[in-house]
């Protein structure tokens, strides 16, 4: 049972990259369209203030923002797409469809027994108009019921096929025949069941944002403490984009989440001061500023004989997690050889957005200087505050060096350029601690070509036939496998550049960095899977 728990909570994690990978694009845009609506920018540069740039910035901002305000059918449809092991496409447009019914059944059902609130502000009525038709508030909850409803559907009838004048009711098609009675049936029960469980998610966040400083070193902590099972989207992605990160009215819409918060907000040029909601994306300073000077404690305390090699380690580690917020490189350097560095790089995540909260700071950085370039600076300091993150930022590097190369020293522990002479320097992962404690330690280097070694990765990974479906999100090539026990990880690491190899149940996870996705899309390509990032 603990198997299929783990098992279903991955394949629902790897399927919400699909929607969630593409609201940061809608981020950056309004970001950008902000740049050519920004007064105090307009007044620098003259130029700009024309009607043709600041047109563009107002129509480019705007329209983005219509992507937060339906973020229900977005879930919807990426779930779907996500939950989908064959025919994804055509899970998708089945998704929307089942959207439409879904919503018109719910509109006609409150209709019929008179529970449609008669109002031109259904704000705080629990009711909201999606695609212009009023229905129970559900927000992104929606998208999520109905993007699981569809995938399970799919999966299980997806294959069904009749013969003769029945035949062309096969496939998909039988898919969403079998959905309609399904999602009308869904629409009437959560018609009775919603407005307590709007009652609980209510409450829920009320009772979150109440336990105020804590609440946010518990999620920072947690955030971190689960990379290793690959469900540490399941604890931030909530709170970007449901109620549980904060609700705010802006410009006359009612926004859910910390980023939606924040990318509405934005977009807006009224708005003076970002709410404290978005604190809860602020997930950068352990990424740009902590974990460098973690590296350089990792550098000062390794053999002087192993230096040269471990600078030469962990400069790409560092310039990939400042630029662009991927840490998996760095914390797997640690993270099982010496857990309780790892244990204090969660709890200074937590206590880096404890600081920033008390501190009124409101810039972001959630995928490193890039993003935060982006997000805060042409918003304007009084908005965000962003340079006081920065001091935040080299207040941590030096915390994260001090207290990690004193534990370093104090327990010996063996983190890169401290192994035995026997070991070679490199960045480890758990398999790495498995070989040596059984004696198997292989010391072949690393191999990672500019080609992809796609057919190496497919073999290592058991074969062709092992495969039940391949997905990816940031760094991480994610597998499911039908026989894990087979997965050869020294060769994963050693000929195809792979950082760390992790195994939960049938779910296997490759770390390949910023370069996953042009591994993801070989493999699919070899394995004749579609081609498409999740």
């Amino acid at each position: 049972m603990k198997e299929k728990v783990m098992d279903g909570l991955q394949r629902f994690s790897k399927a919400m990259f699909v929607p969630v990978l593409i609201l940061p694009i809608a981020g950056i845009l309004i970001a950008i369209g902000n740049i050519f609506t920004n007064q105090r920018l307009l007044e620098v540069v003259p130029f700009m203030d024309n009607p043709i740039t600041t047109g563009f910035g107002t129509i480019l901002s705007g329209s983005l923002v219509s992507i937060l305000t339906n973020l229900g059918v977005i879930f919807c449809v990426g779930l779907a797409v996500g939950l989908a092991k064959k025919k994804k496409a055509e899970a998708g447009f089945t998704a929307l469809l089942a959207f439409l019914v879904f919503i018109n059944a719910m509109n006609k059902f409150l209709e019929l027994r008179g529970m449609l609130i008669k109002a031109d502000d259904l704000q705080g009525t629990g009711q909201a108009s999606i695609l212009g038709i009023q229905i129970l508030d559900m927000g992104v909850f929606l998208g999520i019921i109905l993007g699981i409803a569809v995938g399970l559907v799919h999966n299980r009838f997806v294959d069904t096929e009749f013969h003769s004048a029945f035949q062309i009711y096969g496939g998909s098609r039988f898919v969403f025949i079998v959905l309609i009675p399904v999602t009308v049936l869904l629409a009437i029960i959560l018609t009775f069941i919603w407005p307590f469980v709007q009652t609980g998610i209510t409450g829920l966040g009320h009772f979150i944002n109440q336990s105020g400083n804590f609440g946010l070193f518990l999620y920072g902590a947690l955030e971190r403490l689960l990379i290793p099972t690959g469900l540490h989207h399941l604890v931030y992605t909530p709170f970007l984009y449901t109620s549980l990160g904060g609700v705010e009215t802006i410009g006359g819409h009612v926004y859910e989440g910390a980023r939606n918060i924040y990318y509405a907000e934005m977009a807006d040029p009224n708005i003076h001061l970002l709410s404290r909601s978005v604190i809860w994306d602020a997930r950068g300073i352990s990424k740009m500023f902590g974990l460098i000077g973690a590296c350089l404690a990792m550098y000062q305390t390794a053999k002087p004989e192993n230096k040269a090699k471990v600078k030469a380690i962990l400069i790409p580690a560092v310039v990939t997690s400042f630029v662009a917020g991927v840490t998996e490189p760095i914390e797997f350097s640690f993270m099982f050889l010496a857990p309780v560095l790892f244990v204090l790089h969660a709890g200074l995540s937590g206590l880096s957005m404890v600081v920033l909260n008390v501190l009124n700071v409101r810039a972001i950085g959630p995928n490193g200087f890039l993003d935060f370039l982006l997000y805060n600076v042409p918003l304007g300091i009084a908005k965000t505050h962003w340079p006081m993150y920065i001091v935040v930022g080299i207040a941590f590097f030096f915390i994260y060096f001090v207290l990690f190369k004193f534990l370093i020293i104090q327990f010996n522990l063996k983190t890169v350029g401290r192994e035995a002479e026997s070991e070679e320097t490199r960045l480890y992962s758990k398999q790495d601690l498995k070989e040596k404690e059984s004696g198997k330690k292989e010391t072949k280097d690393a191999k990672a070509g500019d080609a992809v070694p796609v057919a190496t990765i497919i073999e290592a990974l058991g074969g062709a036939d092992n495969f039940e479906s391949v997905t990816n999100c940031y760094t991480r090539l994610r597998t499911v496998l039908k026989d894990p026990s087979i997965v050869d990880e020294a060769t994963l690491k050693n000929e195809t550049g792979a950082n760390a190899v992790i195994i939960k149940g049938n779910n296997v996870h490759v770390v390949y960095g910023l370069k996953v996705t042009a591994v993801r899309n070989a493999v699919d390509e070899a394995l004749g899977f579609d081609v498409e990032l999740e």
